[in-house]
């Protein structure tokens, strides 16, 4: 059990000197600095200021758009899965939504509604909901039809079943959902502030990338990349691995 729980940080350490030999063959610190020169421009950024406000930005862009997919998405694909007719309307639209580029979504909630906040996160969202949604749907297909029957039987009211049938039977999906769900929204918000706002991680690469600064770049993005990592290991991991102790129980 002590060996299994180093596994993730002796693969982050051999990561860690992958990019070192790959720093030192390059040779040059303009395409590829090594690690340790990246502290003093942190601990620079960090000082000022700058770092925190931007990834405070981005977070809180996250939250909203996770927020909005993960509720939006769990209502529909639940809807889908448990109404065979509802599922037979819309699957073509989640086929299309689902296969429609990211860019193509986010350039043109930019073009109707401006380049403002709401844009961004109605970008995000969109394009986060139909994979959760397809997730979910999946999900509501396996539920127990004997779990059900009960439920009619003791005739639980729809939040009841809701809470003590439907939900714990998804909660693994659900924690499914939620994990692929940061790691994809995180990504496509750089992508958003990269294109068209004035704060966050992805303007800061934005204004970095235009300057040629390698270094700045991946000051920017590494930081960002270890809230991601703490997110995931300190909250989604634990509620993935709860969602499914009652399987092994």
């Amino acid at each position: 059990m002590q060996a299994a729980r180093l596994i993730p940080f002796l693969s982050l350490v051999g990561l860690l000197l992958l990019w070192v030999v790959a720093a030192i063959l390059t040779d040059d610190a303009q395409i590829l600095p090594t690690p340790w020169t990246l502290v003093p421009l942190f601990n620079q950024e960090l000082a000022s200021g700058e770092l925190l406000t931007h990834l405070g930005a981005t977070i809180i862009r996250v939250l909203w758009a996770f927020a909005l997919a993960m509720t939006l998405g769990t209502a529909l694909g639940l809807v889908m899965g448990r109404s065979a007719r509802v599922n037979s309307w819309l699957d073509p639209w989640l086929v299309i939504f689902l296969n429609l580029p990211a860019l193509v979504l986010i350039v043109l909630c930019y073009l109707w509604i401006g380049l403002t906040e709401a844009a961004a996160i109605t970008a995000v969202t969109l394009n986060k909901v139909p994979n959760v949604a397809v997730v979910i749907r999946e999900g509501a297909r396996a539920l127990d039809p004997d779990l059900d029957a009960m439920a009619r039987v003791y005739r639980m009211s729809w939040l009841t079943r809701m809470r003590h049938v439907v939900f714990p039977q998804l909660a693994p999906f659900i924690a499914g959902a939620a994990r692929s769900g940061v790691a994809v929204i995180w990504k496509i918000v750089l992508v958003v502030e990269f294109l068209g706002r004035s704060s966050g991680i992805g303007f800061q690469i934005h204004l970095y990338f235009q300057l040629f600064d390698v270094a700045m770049v991946l000051v920017y993005a590494f930081s960002f990349i270890c809230v991601m990592l703490l997110v995931e290991w300190l909250i989604l991991q634990p509620f993935e691995r709860s969602t499914r102790r009652w399987r092994t129980a």
